[in-house]
């Protein structure tokens, strides 16, 4: 009975931790995303891989690898997948100059139990480390730029990105091939 307990108190962990409200204190804006509530927390930064598998690179590898954070009232890994700006790039260029570090991080979780694997999202606005004044998350598109130099000209970096158009080049806007995107193209627009 007693091993029948024990486990039960293990499976109310992960519920009891993502039940936490972390909204004190959160300055974040709404972005009217679904299931998004303001939370602002201590954490530490950290590469999820070498969490999740002990496969760790130096660095939290340098920018290559998706970044986390162990969020420290409750020991929760939480997936920062969003910055501050307006497209969904990711918060990897913002997290990593903080690589191991303490930080404090203000933005919106993402939590709704009846959706698998909606829980423990982020979108992270702020940063804050060894209680210097936060900054904004919002340095994707200012990295992308200066890897970038020779991809000018107008409209947004995705239309501009030579990856991005290196894979259109090779597989169509669909990614089911060069045949296909032209019949498509025929048979939406003429």
């Amino acid at each position: 009975m007693m091993k029948y307990l024990a486990f039960a108190a293990l499976l109310a962990i992960p519920a009891a931790a993502t039940a936490a409200d972390f909204s004190e204190g959160s300055e974040a804006r709404s972005w009217n995303l679904y299931a998004e509530s303001p939370a602002k927390f201590e954490a530490t930064v950290v590469d999820i891989t070498c969490e999740v598998t002990g496969d760790c690179a130096e660095n939290c590898g340098d920018g290559t690898r998706q970044l986390g954070l162990l969020r420290a009232a409750d020991g929760v890994l939480v997936f920062p997948n969003k910055n501050n700006q307006t497209g969904f790039q990711g918060a990897v260029v913002d997290l990593l100059p903080f690589c191991g570090q303490s930080v404090t991080v203000d933005g919106l979780l993402i939590e709704d139990p009846d959706i698998p694997g909606a829980t423990n999202i982020y979108q992270v606005q702020t940063i804050a480390a060894d209680g210097a004044e936060p900054v904004k998350a919002r340095n994707w598109t200012k990295a992308w730029e200066a890897a970038n130099p020779d991809a000018g000209g107008k409209g947004p970096w995705f239309r501009r990105d030579p990856r991005v158009n290196a894979i259109i080049a090779d597989s169509g806007h669909l990614g089911l091939g060069l045949e296909i995107d032209e019949a498509f193209k025929k048979e939406l627009f003429e």
